[in-house]
């Protein structure tokens, strides 16, 4: 019979890794132990004003709100404005590619605006006078001209 093939080195990494599953499976033991206190201590609530506490919120307190009345998306842009002569000033016109933004003075809204609907020629820092128009992405200045 051959002589068994098993040196030292072996036997000393086998005992360690023998220690090691011994120590992980005491951790274990450990960690379970300890969480099986009580759930309630890990339970935080949020306050009214998003604050993170752990006492819980007054039921009285409580609001009843109706999924219904919650706005989802953009609200609706009022028909008022479409057609109203409005003011504004070109922050940005290309006339190489013919189309730019108009801010409107009112709202303070960036307003996209193209050539073909210009009745005068404009550049950037130009006060002008235009209409809204609904476009296919949004609204659009339409018969721009210059405030004069």
């Amino acid at each position: 019979m051959g002589k068994s093939q098993q040196t030292v080195n072996k036997k000393e990494k086998e005992q360690a890794r023998i220690k090691k599953r011994k120590e992980k499976q005491k951790k274990k033991d450990e960690r379970k132990a300890s969480a099986s206190s009580n759930a309630d201590e890990m339970i935080a609530y949020v306050d009214e004003h998003g604050n993170i506490t752990d006492t819980p919120p007054d039921p009285r307190k409580r609001k009843k709100i109706k999924a219904e009345d919650i706005p989802l998306g953009t609200p609706p842009r009022e028909d008022d404005d479409v057609g109203k002569d409005r003011i504004g000033i070109v922050t940005y016109f290309d006339t190489s590619k013919g189309y730019g933004f108009i801010k409107d003075r009112e709202t303070q809204e960036s307003i996209f605006t193209h050539i073909n609907s210009h009745l005068d020629s404009i550049g950037e820092r130009d006060e002008v006078r235009f209409r809204l128009e609904r476009g296919l992405k949004g609204m659009n200045a339409v018969d721009v001209k210059k405030a004069v």
